[in-house]
């Protein structure tokens, strides 16, 4: 089993700061202006606090079975 963060892109309002970015413990999202946030999936250790904070369910952390 995998998980992966994925951007839901149609779910996030993108018209203001995001808040899940300041959740984050390793810093793995940024965002640029109020634009959708960008996932550093090299940085994410896929520990869902951004997809359990985030209120629009934009951040999903997906479970796969590999």
């Amino acid at each position: 089993m995998s998980k992966k963060l994925m951007l839901i892109k149609d779910n996030c309002p993108q018209n203001h700061p995001c808040p899940a970015v300041k959740v984050c413990p390793v810093g793995a999202l940024s965002q640029t202006g109020f634009g959708a946030p960008v996932i550093n999936h090299d940085k994410c250790i896929r520990c869902g606090k951004c997809s359990n904070f985030c209120p629009k369910k934009a951040l999903v952390l997906n479970i796969s079975g590999e």
